[in-house]
């Protein structure tokens, strides 16, 4: 009775073929992109190369240099200086970083590693530069303009009084 009808539909272009003929392309793309950054290497600005004697480096006149830098620091600055042991938690450890001339004055000095601690920081470097003039370093220590860096650690107590690593006395064990 009914005649069925078929519509014919217009075909839908077939995208299914376009995303799989232009994903090749985009993987080549993608694979080209990929060669040339691998080829690209990053290098990074050179840094002036600091000519340290070999007499500087682990040398027990080295060391010796250093233990009287720490025992000018401590003399010149008694008030600021713990006595005995520091306590089990340090309050903050302050690295300090410095070049010395060969006329033992400081030739620039910073915070090479500090956990924050800004009080301790600047006492640290007072107490660095109230200790000048240091101690005439060896000639054969310095490079080649004269200069010898130097590190040197701040312990300090809750209290703000500090010890050098250098001369440090052990920590106490417990938190008392």
């Amino acid at each position: 009775m009914f005649a069925r009808i078929h519509h014919r539909r217009a075909p839908l272009p077939d995208t299914r073929c376009a995303t799989q003929r232009a994903l090749p392309a985009g993987r080549a793309a993608a694979f080209l992109l990929l060669l040339a950054l691998s080829a690209c290497t990053i290098t990074p600005p050179e840094r002036p190369t600091a000519s340290v004697p070999l007499d500087a480096i682990n040398s027990v006149t080295l060391d010796q240099y250093r233990g009287a830098v720490a025992r000018r620091i401590l003399e010149r600055n008694p008030s600021y200086v713990l006595q005995g042991h520091p306590q089990a938690m340090l309050r903050s450890l302050v690295v300090v970083s410095f070049v010395v001339d060969s006329r033992g004055q400081i030739v620039t000095s910073s915070v090479y590693r500090t956990n924050g601690d800004d009080e301790a920081e600047s006492t640290a470097l007072a107490t660095l530069r109230r200790a000048t003039p240091l101690p005439l370093p060896p000639a054969k220590l310095l490079d080649r303009a004269g200069h010898l860096e130097l590190f040197e650690d701040w312990l300090f107590n809750d209290n703000g009084k500090f010890q050098l690593r250098t001369f440090a006395a052990p920590q106490a064990q417990n938190f008392d």
